[in-house]
């Protein structure tokens, strides 16, 4: 597993790494074996790095991680956490009290003093472009709270606002072969000012896992039912903000695309991790299988496998089916 260095930290993370939104909650149940299980066949196939959130089944997610880390001693993996999203995302929300409170249960469920990364949790605009933000941060660290922190955004202007701040250590954005606007003007921002960038959502939702069609449903309980449009929170985070239909025609497009041998989910992730600026994709695992899956993509950067007529399809597609309704608004 290729490691990369997460920006001025003095820490190394792999390139594909473990995203742990579905070990809590929104993708249907995932019970507890089921995700030690996960983290066990991530961390055996050289994943460095677990992204959670304290919102995440309430903290089950954090508290998972916490009791693997603990039997794990000398792991070697940063744990990326996130806060803000317990409450409503309304600017007053985000203020030192709160951000020390939200660090404090963290720390809890995780099992540490130090927490290795924190990041703000698609917060607004405001909060984002405020310097009592980046001030209240500054004191977690020097306090010993947190090691380092970053800015998760649903747009690029957020990306871009974020960047400019001088010790963000990275930026969580949405970017795969359906969201490629980052690919314009944040990944450049992000390299030059020496911040990392986490890619997350890059399987959009599973779109891009090659194995739904126009009929495959959800349980009632995983998000991609119940916030298609939006109705719980930014559609832009459902499928990547794709109309369903229209993904799975993407998707099969690109798959005609693939080098021979090579799987719609390997490939997305390899040609992700290639983009210059990436430090490492984070896509979810429901199942050990898809864990080793996802990890085992990471070969295809050190072996040479020629993905230039994937690249193509990827712009190709994006151009023709869906940078009109997707470029404009993230």
């Amino acid at each position: 597993m290729q490691q990369r260095s997460l920006a001025s930290t003095s820490r190394s993370v792999s390139a594909i790494g473990l995203g742990t939104w579905q070990l809590g909650a929104d993708w249907g149940e995932v019970d507890d074996g089921q995700a030690l299980a996960v983290l066990e066949a991530s961390a055996d196939a050289g994943v460095t790095l677990f992204d959670t959130a304290d919102v995440y089944g309430d903290g089950r997610s954090e508290t998972t991680i916490g009791r693997f880390l603990a039997g794990r001693p000398g792991h070697g993996i940063t744990v990326a956490t996130k806060m803000g999203r317990r409450e409503a995302q309304v600017p007053e929300n985000y203020n030192r009290e709160n951000f020390r409170a939200w660090t404090e249960r963290s720390r809890r469920n995780l099992g540490v003093d130090t927490l290795d990364l924190v990041q703000l949790h698609c917060p607004p605009s405001a909060v984002i472009e405020s310097d009592d933000t980046y001030d209240a941060l500054d004191e977690l660290v020097q306090d010993g709270a947190i090691a380092a922190y970053g800015v998760s955004v649903e747009t690029a202007a957020q990306a871009l606002a974020a960047i400019a701040r001088p010790n963000v250590t990275n930026i969580q954005i949405i970017l795969n072969p359906f969201r490629l606007k980052p690919l314009d003007e944040v990944l450049p921002a992000a390299r030059a000012a020496g911040v990392a960038i986490f890619a997350r959502v890059p399987l959009a939702s599973g779109l891009l896992s090659g194995r739904y069609t126009e009929h495959t449903e959800f349980a009632a309980n995983d998000h991609r039912s119940y916030n298609r449009n939006g109705e719980a929170f930014d559609r832009g985070e459902t499928f990547s903000g794709v109309d369903f239909e229209t993904g799975v025609k993407a998707a099969r497009r690109l798959a005609a695309a693939l080098p021979e041998g090579i799987t719609l989910p390997a490939a997305t992730l390899a040609w992700i991790a290639r983009r210059p600026g990436v430090t490492s994709v984070i896509p979810g695992a429901r199942t050990t299988e898809q864990a080793r899956a996802n990890a085992a993509a990471a070969a295809l950067l050190d072996d040479g496998t020629d993905l230039t007529g994937f690249s193509d399809a990827v712009a190709e597609v994006y151009d023709e089916l869906l940078r009109a309704d997707i470029h404009p608004h993230w």
